[in-house]
């Protein structure tokens, strides 16, 4: 072969390693998305999340009580864990088909299930956006750091998704 083919190999261990540190982060993402307290911030900058609402009860601890029971909320949920859970599919897909799929294949099959992933918390963060915390949110109110993550995640689950679809395991 040429000696141009000698400088591809860096670069494509560059990219292997970027798409995996790029998975990696956006996993990181959605796990603090999910589970932290701060999707919606209130005026006395208490913070809610997705699953509970706990405030400090004076001395005897905290008292928490269900988010919500409504349908969009419930929806929100599952597609926040939903798209956690099909990033880390993604992921562990990703890393089978490099250890031990075969040779010369795309890795359509993660990319895939990772644009599914990233789709999946783009509905549920816009979901969340269009219909508030609540039914009648506080006024003063503001999206928390946890809705940011999500909507960051979006884009990177995207790309990284669409990345592994153009990579090609070496022969």
């Amino acid at each position: 072969r040429s000696n141009g083919s000698a400088g591809a190999a860096p670069a494509m261990s560059f990219l292997l390693f970027a798409v995996t540190a790029l998975h990696v982060l956006v996993i990181i993402f959605l796990f603090v998305a999910t589970l932290d307290k701060g999707w919606w911030v209130l005026p006395d900058g208490r913070a809610l999340n997705l699953w509970y609402d706990c405030v400090q009860n004076g001395t005897r601890g905290w008292a928490c009580s269900a988010a919500g029971d409504g349908p969009w909320l419930r929806a929100v949920q599952g597609l926040v864990l939903g798209a956690l859970l099909l990033s880390s599919a993604a992921f562990a897909l990703f890393v089978w088909q490099l250890h031990a799929g075969p040779r010369g294949r795309l890795f359509s099959a993660s990319g895939g299930t990772q644009i599914l992933a990233g789709l999946w918390v783009l509905v549920g963060a816009a979901l969340y956006a269009a219909l508030g915390a609540r039914p009648g949110p506080p006024p003063g109110g503001r999206f928390g750091h946890c809705f940011v993550l999500a909507w960051l995640c979006v884009p990177l689950a995207l790309g990284s998704g669409i990345t592994y679809i153009h990579l090609r395991k070496k022969e």
